[in-house]
């Protein structure tokens, strides 16, 4: 019986290059944080998605943005979350972070 765990988008993307990372990514971020029942996935997201925002992190946002949508946040929701935090991180922290979602949201559209 073959008991092997799939492979990550992580350990496609970086494992043979910093396996430890990969692993504390997978074990520990995915693995034991985002599924600690004190936050929903969709709390998670949206907080993730604004600390990202928050610390112009847009390369992040690639696949958290899109993980958002899958935990539960709406478009709506994200882009106000967005447009609230313009207001507290800095105009050009959102308007790259809105630049980004809408690239990746447009794409998800048929």
């Amino acid at each position: 019986m073959d008991t092997q765990k799939p492979v990550t988008a992580a350990q496609k993307a970086l494992g043979d290059f910093a396996p430890k990372l990969v692993e504390l990514t997978d074990d520990v971020l995915f693995g034991d944080v985002w599924e600690r029942p004190q936050l929903s996935k969709r709390d998670r997201s949206l907080i993730t998605c604004a600390a990202l925002v928050a610390t112009g992190k847009t390369d992040q946002m690639n696949f958290h943005f899109p993980r958002a949508l899958e935990n539960g946040v709406t478009q709506e929701e994200l882009v106000e979350l967005i447009t609230h935090l313009a207001f507290y991180v800095g105009w050009p922290s959102a308007m790259s972070a809105i630049a980004r979602a809408k690239e990746l949201l447009e794409k998800k559209q048929p």
